[in-house]
């Protein structure tokens, strides 16, 4: 036995004894299974997965069973191991040999759950082999066509199912939530009969139902306005923002477009260049470097790792298990990274199908609201948005609570500013008594405005002094650029005033050329739209005329093809000479529908016979069967008694050497073997 054989019979083991198989086999005794009873393991296995494969495998022949199990791995989707050769695994598998059996066992047993869902799919989702000169029927067709959507039918409710089974509701909280939503509704009802019980004692209770219904259904209507006054008032919000942002835009834009001239467009064009060409340059090929080199790092870093793993790996393989002590705990190490690792890649795939259920979720809350005109809240959505609302009601109490204390402190902080405000004042009045007493009254007032006045002058005229420097200088420029393009336009000017003088000779008869242009180019495309729609239904109708010319070309092609056929197999069936003459269609058809008659009976007979003789047969191969074991007991029977009667036959002759007397008849000469 090899070391892949020993560990894949350790993970078919262990497999083995789980549930649902409950086997309770070791390595020695799942090591001596026969072949028949290794099939017998494996169709086990294959009957978990799809309950029809579960039946004795005495009760039919090899190449059934070769062919169903074939049938199945090939629906699970087995693939062989590539160094096996097709016809060395098909002879294998019904042979029931250990290295075709051990490894499809140890591919099928940890995936059972997916591989009993792909077997369920697989009866309603194999489509049926149909051959193409039956296809030609349009009955069959239609059937097929309808198979073909009910198939499909059948993969959309199957993925709603699954959704619906994996969208984690549970059904206690469920019910939970209904029993407690039916107390709720029991004790609303109660109040609701108080009520009635209590306004039906009213006299005039009947009008005031009708207002409060009236009433309900205004409020009901206030809502709605005021909804969609609200959905209006942020339509307009955001159209408003949207005219600032293109105000803003269009602003720009003007205040860029005031003074450009070719020159400053092309420099500012030569600026972003010249910027576009230091990037692609200079910075572009840094970052190129940096992260080349952090690629390479990463890269030797890899080799380090994958050599430090496979010296790890020689040293485990090379090394004493009984002196190694750490051995144990690196391969527990190593099995509790693969599990992380595993357990990483499953909280993945179930994230990415949380986020693909919960988009799929807000399509539908979409849909629903499009259709209906609001959220329908149910299940576990309902229960959140009332966990919601207690936690946002826990919150307001909190708030509230804040502003009751913030509004406790602001009295008292009010309270301690006008205290300060009345002493300000006491001592106010004091310091004036004192200051009259001086001599000098209004003396602290005084001076507190001398202050600030002579603050404000230092501030004006340091700012006066700034904003004249400014006009000066901003004069002088203006009066420079002034000059400058004074001189630059002086040639201009002088092109331009004659040109001007053209201009105001050449403009009346420029309109008026213009007026009998535009006269002349209406008339034109007025006539030319109407011929254009003349041209346009004739091009349909010759269009139309040449398809139905076409068309009918065929047909009558067609036609005269199904006359010549006509023709020939009249003259064929009319015609006297048989040397000339040919089978007609008629007679071709007539002998192979009376050969399929003949097949078809012929079958029948031979299923009769098959039927009739089918007990009696079973009961005369068993019976062979039951003669085979016991001819070969008997053989094993005589086998024993000859190894008995010749270690018999030596002891006597032994003994007659001796001097004993001679020795008594054998075993052999006594027994005989009786068939």
């Amino acid at each position: 036995m090899t070391a892949t054989q020993s560990e894949q019979m350790k993970v078919i083991v262990t497999q083995l004894n789980k549930d649902p198989f409950n086997k309770n086999y070791n390595l020695i005794s799942f090591d001596a299974l026969e072949p028949l009873q290794l099939l017998q393991v494996l169709n086990d296995v294959l009957a978990i997965i799809d309950p029809k494969q579960k039946l004795d495998l005495r009760e039919e022949t090899p190449d059934q069973t070769a062919v169903r199990v074939f049938q199945l791995l090939r629906v699970l989707k087995y693939k062989p191991p590539d160094s096996v050769n097709l016809s060395q695994f098909r002879a294998g598998l019904v042979q029931g040999e250990k290295p075709t059996i051990y490894p499809i066992l140890e591919w099928l047993l940890p995936r059972v759950p997916e591989l009993q869902k792909r077997a369920y799919l697989a009866k309603y989702l194999l489509k049926i082999d149909v051959p193409a000169e039956i296809m030609q029927d349009e009955e069959i067709n239609g059937i097929y066509m309808q198979y073909e959507e009910l198939m499909e039918q059948f993969k959309e409710l199957h993925k709603q199912s699954t959704q619906l089974a994996s969208s984690g509701f549970n059904t206690a909280e469920i019910r939970k939530d209904i029993t407690n939503m039916e107390e709720e509704k029991e004790q609303l009802i109660k109040r609701i009969e108080r009520l009635r019980r209590k306004v039906e004692s009213h006299p005039n209770s009947q009008v005031m139902m009708n207002v409060a219904k009236n009433l309900r259904v205004e409020r009901d209507r206030e809502k709605r306005i005021a909804a969609q006054k609200q959905e209006q008032q942020t339509n307009i919000q955001h159209l408003e923002q949207r005219i600032k942002r293109m105000d803003n835009q269009l602003r720009d834009m003007r205040q860029a477009s005031i003074g450009a001239t070719a020159e400053t467009m092309i420099e500012r064009l030569e600026e972003e260049t010249r910027a576009n060409g230091y990037i692609v340059k200079d910075q572009l090929p840094k970052d190129i470097a940096s992260r080349r080199k952090m690629i390479q790092d990463l890269q030797k870093i890899t080799a380090l790792n994958a050599e430090v793993n496979q010296l790890i790996e020689q040293r485990m393989r090379s090394g004493d298990p009984t002196e190694d002590k750490l051995s144990l705990f690196r391969q527990q190490a190593a099995i509790i990274a693969h599990k992380k690792d595993a357990a990483a890649q499953t909280l993945r795939e179930i994230r990415e199908e949380l986020n693909k259920t919960q988009q799929e979720l807000e399509s539908k809350r979409e849909i629903v609201s499009n259709v209906e005109g609001a959220e329908v809240l149910k299940g576990e959505d309902f229960k959140r948005y009332v966990n919601k609302l207690r936690s946002k009601s826990t919150i307001y109490k909190k708030k509230r609570s804040e502003l009751a204390e913030l509004r406790a402190e602001s009295g008292v902080l009010s309270r301690t500013n006008d205290i300060l405000k009345q002493r300000n004042e006491l001592i106010n009045q004091q310091l004036g008594v004192v200051e009259s007493k001086a001599g000098v009254s209004g003396y602290r007032q005084t001076q507190e405005d001398l202050e600030k006045v002579s603050a404000q002058k230092s501030e004006l005229d340091e700012v006066k002094g700034r904003t004249l420097e400014d006009m000066s200088e901003m004069v002088r420029r203006l009066h420079a650029e002034i000059a400058e393009r004074r001189n630059t336009l002086a040639p201009v000017l002088r092109v331009i005033r004659p040109l001007r003088e053209r201009v105001q000779e050449l403009t009346p008869e420029y309109d008026n050329k213009k007026q009998i242009y535009e006269r002349t180019a209406a008339g034109l495309e007025s006539n030319m739209s109407k011929l254009e729609q003349e041209v346009r239904g004739y091009t349909e109708e010759c269009r139309a005329e040449e398809s139905r010319y076409h068309y009918l070309h065929c047909m009558m092609g067609i036609l005269q093809q199904q006359q010549e056929r006509i023709a020939q197999e009249m003259k064929a069936y009319v015609s006297s000479d048989q040397t000339e003459k040919k089978k007609t269609m008629r007679e071709v058809y007539t002998r192979k529908i009376q050969e399929q008659e003949n097949l078809g009976r012929n079958l029948r007979e031979r299923q009769k016979t098959v039927r009739e003789n089918h007990e009696p047969n079973m009961k005369q191969m068993k019976m062979w069967r039951d003669l085979e074991r016991l001819l070969q007991c008997k053989t094993h029977c005589l086998e024993q008694i000859t190894s008995i009667g010749s270690n018999l036959t030596g002891g006597r002759g032994m003994q007659g050497a001796g001097g004993y007397g001679e020795a008594p008849p054998t075993l052999l000469e006594d027994d005989r073997l009786v068939l």
